[in-house]
């Protein structure tokens, strides 16, 4: 019999004693502070003197809730039937965009780099995009590619218009390729603006190559875009949903196989996604909705001013309200009726609200995230009696701020909250250590600062890569505000079973 291999999680590996003295002997070349010094600057952060000296900084962002423009042009490139994101810059940016994307999905994410070095930084990147497009296309056949930029191609200001079509000229792109491109710099907007002008530019490009002009209503069907969506699930959900309605509907920008393929012994590199022959078709539909609406504003706007469809959009459905929200507009657009099912499953989800109520009223919660998703969790907790405290959003404006303040304001239980825009996870740290709260609620990297604060972290988002498969449950709909319920109720029972004397331990909860 082989002898069996004993391989140490890196928990255990790194306290064995010959790496213990590797990191003393290597402390010895670094002048490290003395502990002393390292515990009473620690401590000085957590004091409200530091929180306003934190948040009186301008010139540095430490942790921010976003990630840059070029991470959700790519995603929304995967959303469409054999695409092949292109990204003109350098080879460390995709590198960085498919890791965070693979990290979250645990999938491979196709993606092509341009691989600009510094001779392109000097002399231009035009050589490197009409050599990347031939070479792709050879070897990877897409039947679209979608184009987008990195700070490096921005900052020289390549020109992405004339590239392509040099590279038509050379025939190294054929001349009826579908070209979609988008100039996402990094260093401004975030991974949902990045999104928003790859799918525009995408339902742009193929619906002008076709040459169609719109007839609003002649197909009677329902667009449906849920943008810059982390979670799998979602998708099977509102097919779900439909399916329920009897609703005949076209997702524009479907994601989703992409990222949650099967294991079948072969891998390709397209999966599923929106076939390109149905996005020009897309115009003729009966209206357009949407369930995000900050991260697909270009969209909405060329969809309504384009097209001349009736546009509806609501922010990420969490909850009851905001799920009876989404069902009325499906209704009105559709012309049906909500169906006996989906009533049925709201009932279900107050019977389970009301069973766990006893447990989440009252406590107090930190969130932070993208604009949407921060309106439905903020919507979601004041139906169940938390109450929102600390809000931060990254990548939020003054149009998110204003929805946020006025739903708060709308219930007794955010009369405590405040919204930060613009600010990032170390301003939130010095919030949790200033003024406490009971949970947290955000992606894994709020994890640190919730770790010292010692408070629970409810992983709710992008990214989540910490944890596995969540992204294949929805939190969309009454399902998904079963399965967000789930996830918060149990949170804090496990909190509770944690720090119970014996004579607490109860076998009923």
């Amino acid at each position: 019999m082989s002898e069996r291999l004993n391989i140490v999680d890196h928990n255990q590996l790194f306290r064995q004693e010959k790496y213990v003295r590797q990191r003393e002997g290597k402390r010895a070349f670094e002048a490290p502070c003395s502990p002393e010094e390292v515990t009473s600057t620690l401590e000085y952060t957590k004091t409200k003197e530091y929180k306003d000296k934190n948040f009186a900084r301008t010139a540095v962002v430490v942790n921010p809730a976003k990630a840059c423009q070029p991470l959700g042009a790519v995603m929304a490139a995967l959303g469409f039937e054999k695409t092949l994101p292109f990204i003109h810059g350098s080879q460390g940016c995709t590198a960085y965009f498919r890791s965070h994307l693979a990290r979250h999905f645990k999938e491979p994410v196709p993606a092509v780099s341009t691989s600009m070095t510094e001779d392109a930084a000097v002399f231009g990147g035009m050589r490197n995009l009409i050599d990347g497009m031939e070479n792709c296309i050879a070897l990877y056949q897409p039947q679209m590619i979608a184009v987008c930029t990195t700070c490096m191609a921005e900052v020289i200001g390549d020109d992405l218009s004339a590239f392509l079509a040099n590279a038509r000229q050379e025939g190294a792109l054929p001349e009826d390729m579908p070209v979609p491109f988008a100039n996402t710099p990094s260093f401004s907007g975030s991974h949902i603006t990045g999104y928003d002008a790859m799918l525009r530019s995408v339902l742009e490009t193929l619906y002008n190559k076709s040459g169609r002009t719109p007839q609003p209503g002649h197909e009677l069907k329902l667009n449906v875009l849920l943008g810059f969506d982390g979670y799998t699930g979602n998708f099977a959900e509102m097919r779900r949903i439909l399916g329920l309605f009897g609703v005949p509907y076209t997702i524009l920008g479907d994601h989703s196989s992409n990222f949650d393929s099967g294991a079948t012994g072969e891998y390709s590199y397209y999966y599923g996604g929106t076939p390109l022959e149905d996005v020009p078709k897309a115009a003729d539909a009966a209206g357009t909705l949407a369930i995000q609406q900050h991260s697909l504003r270009k969209t909405l706007g060329y969809m309504k001013r384009t097209w001349g469809q009736q546009v509806s959009s609501v922010s990420t459905p969490l909850g009851i309200h905001a799920t009876d929200r989404l069902l009325e507009e499906i209704s009105r657009l559709s012309g049906r009726e909500i169906p006996e099912a989906l009533k049925q499953e709201r009932a279900r989800i107050l019977d389970a609200m009301m069973d766990s109520h006893a447990y989440l009223h009252g406590k107090r919660v930190a969130m932070a995230g993208d604009p949407d998703m921060l309106i439905g969790l903020i919507g979601f907790c004041l139906e169940l009696g938390m109450e929102p405290v600390h809000i931060v959003c990254s990548n939020g404006d003054r149009k998110f701020e204003k929805e946020a303040e006025l739903l708060l304001k709308s219930s007794p239980y955010g009369a405590e909250a405040t919204v930060h825009c613009g600010q990032d996870l170390w301003h939130m740290r010095s919030l949790l250590f200033e003024d406490p709260v009971d949970l947290a609620i955000g992606s894994s990297h709020l994890k640190f600062a919730a770790k010292e604060a010692k408070i629970p972290l409810l992983r709710v988002g992008f990214p989540i890569f910490d944890r596995h498969h969540m992204h294949r449950y929805p939190i969309i709909g009454y399902q998904g505000a079963l399965n967000l319920l789930t996830q918060f109720v149990n949170t804090v029972l496990d909190v509770m079973e944690e720090q119970a004397p014996d004579h607490s331990f109860d076998l009923v909860r």
